[in-house]
């Protein structure tokens, strides 16, 4: 098993997370993170420090999010990995309680 970013990171990219990963398995995209199931070693550390609720062990992940599974598993393979908290996305506060982000996810970066 391993634990899975879901839709509610989505327009807030909260970082406390990846500050207590201690196999760096957190990746970083334009406005979302995702874990590499490849890395995570399932400490399940940073479930706690996320101030969203947004990453679930798979086992335990609500039947909404299971394409997020896949999600993560590839965009970890496109997106560079992270390794220190940042500040969230400037609007992360208004987007942190919405419903149904899945339509803002950016995959690759805006050119500009």
């Amino acid at each position: 098993m391993t634990f899975v970013v879901t839709e509610q990171c989505i327009r807030c990219k909260y970082t406390d997370c990846v500050d207590v990963c201690p196999v760096d398995c957190f990746h970083e995209g334009p406005n979302f993170l995702v874990i590499d199931p490849e890395v995570c070693i399932d400490c399940a550390l940073c479930v706690p420090e996320c101030p969203i609720d947004a990453i679930y062990e798979e086992s335990d992940l609500p039947e909404e999010y299971a394409d997020f599974i896949q999600i993560n598993a590839e965009l970890a393979k496109q997106w560079p990995e992270i390794t220190a908290t940042q500040d969230p996305l400037p609007d992360a506060e208004t987007w942190a309680d919405q419903p149904d982000k899945r339509r803002f996810l950016i995959l690759e970066a805006e050119d500009g």
